[in-house]
């Protein structure tokens, strides 16, 4: 294998995640939520003011860039490896989960309580509905090569980013 090659893998399986077992879509939908948690813990929360806002959803938005890119470069050469939508590429997941992050309501992280509710909030409506893959998730599966192993994803991270906001409006905040 070319070191290109391993360098795209070690991308595409989130530095191995997607090789963790059970459910490797969990293990790789955890690091943009430990990400998110230690911005806000050091202060960059979203809403607190514009420079922490631009630091927190800059560095989501690095990391979304990077393990979408990573899903359409290496789509093929993965699913030539391991078939249609491996499980163990979960750069989709990543990037998917960082859709759901993105406008988190000031309020609903105002304490360490109500900003670990809304981040497990975020996590579980990320990963139920990446599962359940609502339309058009599920058909957008079907698209080949890295753009189908990503947009269900996607639009699962923009579904639960609408649950989170009703969720953190109307139960957290």
């Amino acid at each position: 294998m070319s070191r290109h090659s391993a360098n795209g893998l070690r991308l595409i399986t989130v530095f191995g995640l997607g090789f963790m077992r059970p459910a490797s879509g969990t293990w790789g939908s955890m690091p943009p939520v430990l990400a998110a948690a230690t911005l806000i813990a050091l202060g960059f929360a979203p809403g607190t003011s514009t420079t922490s806002s631009l630091v927190y959803h800059a560095a989501l938005a690095v990391v979304f860039v990077i393990f979408a890119g990573a899903c359409i470069v290496q789509g093929d050469r993965a699913e030539a490896r391991f078939g249609h939508d491996p499980s163990e590429v979960v750069a989709d997941e990543v990037a998917g989960q960082c859709v759901a992050l993105l406008a988190l309501p000031a309020a609903a992280l105002a304490t360490p309580s109500k900003a670990a509710l809304t981040l497990a909030t975020s996590f579980f409506a990320f990963r139920v509905l990446d599962i359940v893959k609502p339309w058009p998730a599920g058909q957008l599966q079907r698209v080949p090569s890295g753009w189908g192993i990503l947009l269900d994803d996607l639009f699962a991270g923009l579904y639960a980013l609408v649950v989170v906001q009703i969720v953190a409006r109307v139960w957290i905040a």
